[in-house]
């Protein structure tokens, strides 16, 4: 049991999670000298050699030294299976372990997210957050811009077979694209990256190391939020735990939820900050109902194929070998480049799984390797992984507490593939990726099926195969959703409904998942409250 003690201090703001937002909140408001910020983090430092290596998110995911070790709720639509759901837990959160994709998704997405009632968050308001921070490797221009804090980088390796896969798509018309970033994605390119020089740029190194040389900022690790202090309808402050400790901190201004998509439910839920009959079930009394605490849970679900192929260079084919995995090591350790410099995906495509619809609903993330599922050991032959995820998934899940325990994971169910529409994408993204597989600019490699496996031809048959095969591609979102309709949580300034004194800012807030990777629309997330807490603040003089 933690024990009790007398600490208490006091702040403007405190930023609960050093995460891809908190990182980003914490170096925007500690900018103003007469702010005292509060970070706190529940993991430790992001110094830690894995986090900074690209390849090292496979020894990142699993370790309980950088994540949460979270696991869903069996999933019926995934033939009963529970599958492991990284989660960042350091300073950095899920950008020091993610796969570095630099994608803001499409116009469409936030003139959506406006539409539905949320003024300011259309492409056109958001844009000019994503250009505030960024460092865009090709320098200025109408969509990009350098200087910033975020860098985008090009990858620093090259595959004959990705390219091949290329052209092979263009037979099918997906189109090569410049720019995934222009608000329209439809196409087929390498992704560009969250890196520099070869090195993961997280948001720890971007945002937050600057910041801490402030003497207005206080960073605290291995500091688990245990509630918030409400004084009637006012957040006050919050309870944390360290090291057996258990302290409380005072927010003059503002406490800013930024714990992501799973843990900031849960500590809204511990608060007494929920749908009373989840409070309930967990004994806890109703300091504000808020029914869609922990609802409209979001994620892209991705269905990986794999293609045995012949006459390739691989990284199956690199990396067998005590011999190869050196000569992988030395390139990295000379030039900061090849297989250990990249991302978990190097190419993309965004199609459409039929052509009625108007913009691209399917993500490909093609790689040079392949496995039984991710932290396998690599197949011993030549092999490449088409991986194929629907972009707005209609099944819609929850994350609930279980237990009052701090220390308990919540439950996490995302109901993949409940909704016949999304069984009905991942078919034709099936039948879609055999297509491009028979294309021309292929057929010297010979690409053979070897998952799902060309012995699944029914419907049914698919269908078991990616209940046994799809996996998460960790995009969780919308669980705090922002909007004025009753299953809202934060109002359009990211203000907790009915409450003075808290936002959330983070992945949850988002009301529709975005069609892309969902990191810089995090970081982006953050720049726009900072502007609007500032706002506020103006207006409290």
């Amino acid at each position: 049991m933690p024990q009790s003690s007398s600490s208490h201090d006091t702040y403007d703001y405190i930023i609960v999670g050093g995460g891809t937002a908190g990182c980003v909140l914490a170096n925007r408001l500690s900018a103003d000298p007469k702010r005292r910020v509060l970070l706190l983090e529940a993991g430790k430092s992001d110094a830690y050699h894995w986090v900074h290596i690209p390849v090292g998110y496979l020894y990142c995911i699993g370790n309980p030294r950088t994540d949460w070790m979270m696991k869903t709720a069996r999933e019926p639509g995934l033939n009963g299976r529970s599958l492991t759901y990284p989660r960042g837990k350091l300073l950095g959160g899920c950008s020091s372990v993610n796969g570095m994709i630099y994608m803001r998704g499409q116009a469409a997405d936030y003139d959506l997210w406006r539409q539905l009632g949320n003024p300011g968050w259309g492409w056109e308001d958001v844009l000019p957050y994503f250009l505030k921070s960024e460092d865009h490797h090709a320098g200025d221009s109408d969509m990009h811009r350098a200087g910033g804090e975020w860098k985008v980088a090009r990858q620093r390796l090259k595959w004959d077979i990705l390219d091949a896969v290329q052209r092979g798509a263009a037979e099918f018309g997906i189109l090569p694209r410049a720019d995934f970033n222009d608000g329209n994605n439809e196409g087929s390119g390498f992704f560009e990256v969250n890196q520099h020089k070869g090195v993961r740029w997280n948001t720890a190194k971007a945002f937050l190391r600057p910041a801490m040389k402030r003497p207005n900022l206080h960073v605290v690790t291995e500091a688990h939020a245990a509630r918030l202090v409400l004084e009637g309808r006012r957040v006050t402050g919050v309870i944390y735990q360290r090291r057996g400790q258990t302290h409380h901190a005072a927010a003059r201004a503002e406490v800013l939820l930024a714990a992501g998509a799973i843990n900031s439910p849960k500590l809204l839920e511990l608060s007494g900050i929920g749908c009373p009959d989840v409070l309930a079930n967990q004994g806890l009394s109703v300091a504000h109902a808020l029914p869609g605490v922990g609802k409209n849970l979001q994620d892209h679900l991705q269905i990986r194929t794999v293609y045995k192929v012949e006459n390739a260079q691989t990284l199956n084919t690199m990396a067998n070998s005590f011999i190869g995995k050196a000569r992988i090591a030395l390139q990295y350790g000379l030039t900061r480049s090849g297989p250990m410099s990249m991302a978990p995906s190097q190419f993309g495509m965004f199609t459409k799984s039929r052509p009625d619809i108007e913009t691209p609903d399917l993500e490909y993330h093609v790689q040079p390797l392949s496995t039984d599922k991710l932290g396998d050991p690599l197949h011993p032959f030549p092999a490449i992984t088409v991986s194929v995820c629907n972009l707005r998934p209609e099944s819609v899940g929850s994350t609930h507490i279980q237990s009052t325990d701090l220390s308990q994971q919540p439950e996490i169910r995302l109901n993949y593939l409940s909704a016949e529409s999304d069984r009905a994408v991942a078919l034709a993204s099936i039948k879609q990726v055999r297509n491009i597989m028979t294309a021309q600019a292929l057929s010297g490699y010979a690409p053979q099926e070897i998952l799902p496996g060309s012995h699944c031809h029914s419907t049914a048959d698919i269908l078991s195969a990616v209940g046994d095969i799809a996996t998460t591609i960790f995009h969780p979102v919308g669980t705090c959703k922002m909007g004025t309709d009753p299953g809202a949580v934060v109002d359009p300034e990211l203000r907790v409904h009915g409450l003075h004194g808290l936002r959330v800012v983070d992945a949850s807030i988002m009301p529709r998942i975005v069609s892309g990777n969902t990191a810089s629309p995090v970081v982006m997330i953050a720049e726009k409250a900072a502007d609007l807490i500032a706002a506020n603040a103006k207006l409290r003089v």
